[in-house]
């Protein structure tokens, strides 16, 4: 009897100390790496909407997820983004986890990057663009400046910051990798639909980019057939007297 008890009393000692250890290795806020099995935008979702302009479909979802403030930096009208996104936040001058998120990315990933406001420190330069590029990275999101602009113009890969700054980050943290981010004012989950073009990036949650990406696909043709319209001089443009009448500006 007296055994078994201590055999009990043992067990519960050590479980609690696993327990324990485990706990102690539970990763805060600010400071943690997620899974990178998480769900991603369709790869043929994707190339469908790399074929439609961002105008399109952030006009389909009423122009709530524009991201703001973000320019490309040189690249070639032609070239477009469309992929899944992997979500970075990083400290306000700090590119340790951007580092990361370029190692632990998968081909046509794009790297979404909250800076937390941080906009006196570049966060990425020529090195980590050519190491993205090589590993399959479809573009770089970044809230934030980028270094090397003139360099990053001849990669050809697609990037979008908030500016640009010959000074450098530190590589100390915090971070997180793989957990929701805010990317010049709209939300990003880990897996949603990225876009890219001249005129700059929309966010498309990926529960709904089946949905988006088909409607953004009819009103790019309806906007084709208004150019033939506009070529062939039968524009119809009675909506504009209709609505300042409707508003009083006009009789």
């Amino acid at each position: 009897m007296g055994g078994g008890a201590e055999g009990a009393e043992g067990a519960e000692g050590a479980e609690g100390a696993e327990g324990a250890e485990r706990r102690a290795h539970v990763r805060l806020p600010g400071l943690r790496v997620g899974a990178m099995d998480y769900a991603r935008a369709d790869p043929a979702l994707c190339e469908r909407a790399r074929a439609l302009p961002t105008t399109n479909v952030a006009d389909c979802m009423n122009r709530l997820y524009v991201v703001r403030g973000l320019r490309p930096m040189g690249i070639p009208a032609e070239i477009k983004l469309a992929g899944p996104a992997l979500t970075v936040r990083t400290g306000p001058a700090d590119n340790l986890f951007v580092n990361k998120a370029i190692d632990a990315a998968r081909p046509g990933d794009v790297i979404v990057v909250d800076c937390c406001g941080g906009h006196s420190h570049a966060f990425v330069g020529e090195i980590m663009a050519r190491y993205a590029q090589s590993r399959g990275v479809a573009g770089l999101v970044i809230d934030g400046p980028v270094r090397d602009s003139a360099e990053l113009s001849d990669l050809r890969l697609p990037i979008f910051a908030a500016g640009v700054s010959t000074s450098g980050p530190w590589r100390n943290g915090p971070g997180e990798i793989g957990y929701p981010v805010c990317c010049g004012g709209v939300p990003v989950m880990p897996g949603d639909l990225v876009l890219g073009d001249a005129d700059g990036i929309v966010i498309v949650p990926r529960a709904d980019a089946e949905a988006v990406v088909a409607a953004a696909e009819r009103v790019h043709v309806q906007e084709s057939s208004t150019f033939g319209d506009i070529e062939t001089g039968r524009m119809d443009r009675a909506w504009v007297d209709e609505t300042l009448r409707r508003l009083g500006a006009i009789d």
